[in-house]
């Protein structure tokens, strides 16, 4: 590791490690001594720096196409810089008065769906890579209204809307033969009794309550238990929104058609984004944006890209669902951080129906 302390070497180290990932960042090409030379605040000669680069190197920062070439940053050499060159997450105004623009508009807020929809083209357009929002749980969602619709085939179509305007249908199948005066009923007391509650709670309360004796006899509550278990077993599955996919098609990071191919395929398989971002954000602070660079992926589809992703929180502090942008290791890590931040924290607010 690159030491932190004051000395002079080291301070010429970090510099030229910080020019070279900015000029190839910018320029997508090896960042020659010379070009070094010219930007050195210290007025470093062309063989110092070839030294001080050989040496990076060597310590695993920098690699180089052939031996001619300028350097380029390795993995390492990008981690280095996210961690140490970094500072706060300060969206720029101008990226924030487009993000205000697109993402707080009446009819967005309005509607959790379009919302998450808007966001990712939001993403993906801003960083001219992949965006990706996955919806909040909606074990998290706070019951507004509920409705059970009969089937055919002992099936029940089950309608929840939640305080902020998202609705979802889900279709479970059942044993017991109701009626649909049965269903409304049920859906009747569950709107009674827990108007403002979150589902998984719900379900957490009727299971306490099964203990009770009298609620054994009480054929609502049975009613409720039953299809409340139900349909949270089998529809609590999130929402995937992707755009951009196709950007990849023109980054030269992507030339290779099998390495390509392979990521289309990726994007492809939703259960596999919510995983991806589940395993970037799941090491992070609650206020922190989430790195993942390279070869720090678990997944080798994605050894050659960075996942910049964050976590929406609710304001009583559980986790709502999650953003992030994919893109190649080359990628504006320091303006994108701060993108991914902002929208984050302005995506969380409309999950409690408020506006930044």
């Amino acid at each position: 590791m690159i030491k932190k302390s004051g000395n002079r070497f080291d301070d010429r180290k970090r510099e030229i490690l910080a020019t070279i990932v900015k000029g190839h960042i910018a320029t997508g090409q090896p960042v020659g001594s010379f070009a070094l030379a010219r930007k050195s605040r210290e007025n470093l000669s062309s063989a110092t720096i070839r030294n001080i680069c050989a040496e990076l190197e060597d310590e695993g920062y920098l690699t180089h196409p052939h031996t001619s070439a300028g350097r380029m940053p390795t993995d390492m050499g990008y981690r280095f810089y996210v961690d140490n060159f970094i500072g706060s997450k300060k969206v720029s105004r101008t990226d924030a008065a487009r993000i205000n623009e697109r993402l707080l508009d009446e009819q967005t807020l309005a509607n959790p769906e379009l919302l998450m929809e808007r966001t990712s083209r939001l993403l993906s357009q801003l960083s001219d890579n992949v965006g990706i929002v996955v919806s909040p749980s909606s074990s998290k969602d706070i019951l507004h209204h509920i409705e059970f619709v009969k089937l055919p085939d002992s099936r029940i179509m089950v309608i929840t809307v939640s305080s902020v305007g998202r609705v979802q249908d889900r279709v479970i199948r059942v044993d017991a033969d109701f009626t649909q005066d049965e269903l409304n009923s049920t859906s009747r007391y569950l709107i009674d009794n827990f108007h403002g509650w979150t589902l998984s709670e719900i379900r957490d309360e009727l299971l306490m309550r099964m203990s009770e004796e009298k609620a054994l006899y009480d054929k609502f509550f049975c009613n409720a238990v039953l299809l409340c278990s139900q349909s949270l077993q089998e529809g609590d599955q999130p929402d995937v929104f992707i755009e951009g996919a196709s950007n990849i098609i023109s980054k030269p990071d992507f030339a290779d058609t099998e390495r390509m191919r392979a990521l289309f395929k990726m994007f492809e398989q939703k259960s596999r984004i919510v995983k991806i971002l589940n395993e970037c954000v799941k090491s992070a602070s609650r206020e922190a944006v989430a790195v993942r660079i390279g070869s720090e992926n678990r997944f080798a589809d994605l050894r050659n890209c960075t996942v910049i992703a964050s976590t929406c929180f609710y304001p009583g502090g559980g986790a709502g669902g999650s953003i992030g942008v994919v893109g190649p290791t080359r990628i504006e890590y320091e303006r994108l951080i701060a993108v991914v931040d902002y929208i984050a924290r302005l995506f969380e607010r409309t999950l409690d129906g408020g506006s930044a």
